[in-house]
């Protein structure tokens, strides 16, 4: 492994029913198990059938596809299991079309069940019903908050948008004059995700697949970020190997970063948090993981290694490397509680930000300039920090204000003059994320510190 000076952080990772009698539709009564379809001689009334829908465990089916009945549920409990397309089909036909157009946000129409939706007047009533409702309901899911859910996704991958309530949306929409604004509103209004719907737009024809698939997934990953970005944020792009910070929605600084390793234990994770403090001279608490993996080994050839770079072993197995000028961590670590104990800090390896492959840290983003940062941060000169640094002693001060962060993972994105730029996938996420968008992805491949955490720096 490589010395704790070229893995800045305090972390732990870081710091502190009923059926319809017929094979394509069943809805399981809730005294039935309901995993199993009954059979019944006739079909229901459309009534009888909305009734089983208010059960618990209900299922509903159509040619052998699944639909949402929690999703139906919500919805219908607003027009008391009442159907609500045929005196709209105005309203319907567009939001069906709309359905089919979803290919216009990178995403698969099957998701949604589009083949079924394309031939559903051959359905009788109420399964097209079911089946319509069913359509735009996960369809605008999937604008709102993205078509993989979260706990489809990567660990790594945590990001999430404000929540909406889509049945309301569309309980709203049926009601207007435009029904497919409001659920095509859904969706992200950034300049990437317009950028990158166009460049889908034009340049399907005759663009390669991969460059397609790269559009696509990253429109999903906008989909993960709240509708409306704090107008004061901290903004890291893996990819980019970069930090921006935004006042008022505009770039006032930016700086190299060094980011977590390839290996999937050292990636670093895509998450939203809140930095809370600077800590001035920190110490670096070392994951009993990263003690395990890089440093445990290395005692059996260098048993005055501990000594060397001024850490002790503590009695949980982790452990702390004093802080001082070769620090781990540097001279200031910022205060970002999250899950993953990944955070910003320092570093002593200054000639390391010359690098173009930054991709060296135990998961924590190491900062090129981060006194400036951390002046900006808190309204205060640079040279406010002197004495405290000075005093060699681990000092915690607040910001004013917590300032929101997001760790992002875009491998496409706009750029400051809004051109659509693209960067290397170099923890090879694309892929992984192009296939969860798909319905059947072969057929598309074919074609002092108190209670101190462990840092991963």
């Amino acid at each position: 492994m490589p010395g704790p000076s070229d893995r800045p952080g305090l972390s732990r990772r870081g710091f502190a029913g009923a059926s319809m009698g017929l094979a394509t539709m069943a809805l399981s009564a809730c005294g039935a198990d309901p995993q199993t379809e009954l059979a019944v001689g006739r079909p229901p009334s459309g009534e009888a059938a909305f009734q089983a829908l208010r059960s618990s465990g209900a299922q509903v089916v159509v040619a052998g596809e699944k639909l949402n009945v929690d999703l139906l549920r919500r919805f219908y409990e607003r027009h008391d299991y009442a159907r609500v397309w045929a005196t709209r089909p105005a309203q319907a036909e567009a939001l069906a079309k709309a359905v089919l157009r979803s290919g216009e946000h990178g995403l698969d129409p099957e998701l949604f069940f589009g083949s079924l939706l394309q031939r559903r007047d051959t359905f009788p009533p109420l399964r097209r019903e079911l089946l319509l409702t069913h359509a735009v309901l996960t369809y605008a899911e999937a604008l709102a908050f993205g078509a993989v859910p979260l706990d489809r996704r990567k660990a790594s991958e945590a990001l999430t948008p404000d929540p909406v309530d889509v049945a309301a949306v569309l309980d709203t929409a049926i009601g207007a004059r435009d029904p497919v604004a409001a659920i095509e509103g859904l969706a992200p209004g950034t300049t990437s995700y317009q950028a990158l719907r166009e460049a889908l737009r034009r340049n399907r024809p005759a663009t390669p697949a991969a460059r397609l698939r790269q559009i696509e997934v990253n429109l999903e990953r906008q989909r993960w970020l709240p509708r409306a970005l704090p107008p004061d944020r901290v903004w890291v792009n893996l990819t980019d190997q970069r930090l921006v910070l935004y006042r008022a929605q505009q770039p006032v600084f930016t700086t190299r970063v060094i980011v977590g390793e390839e290996v999937d234990r050292k990636q670093s994770p895509e998450f939203r948090a809140q930095i809370e403090a600077g800590f001035f001279n920190p110490p670096w608490i070392i994951p009993q993981d990263i003690v395990a993996a890089d440093i445990l080994p290395r005692l059996d050839r260098e048993p005055d290694y501990l000594e060397r770079h001024n850490m002790v072993m503590r009695p949980n197995g982790e452990i702390e490397q004093r802080p001082g000028p070769d620090a781990g961590l540097g001279v200031v670590m910022f205060d970002m509680p999250n899950r993953f104990d990944v955070y910003l800090h320092d570093t002593p390896d200054k000639h390391l930000f010359t690098r173009d492959n930054r991709r060296i840290s135990n998961g924590c983003i190491r900062v090129q300039n981060p006194l400036e940062f951390a002046a900006l941060l808190m309204r205060q000169p640079v040279d406010s920090f002197e004495p405290v640094l000075a005093t060699g002693r681990t000092t915690r001060r607040r910001l004013p204000t917590p300032m929101p962060v997001f760790l992002v993972y875009q491998t496409a994105f706009a750029g400051p003059t809004g051109g659509l730029e693209f960067r290397p996938d170099f923890y090879n996420r694309d892929a992984d994320l192009w296939r969860q968008l798909q319905k059947r992805p072969q057929d598309r491949e074919s074609g002092p510190l108190a209670g101190r955490l462990p840092i991963r720096a």
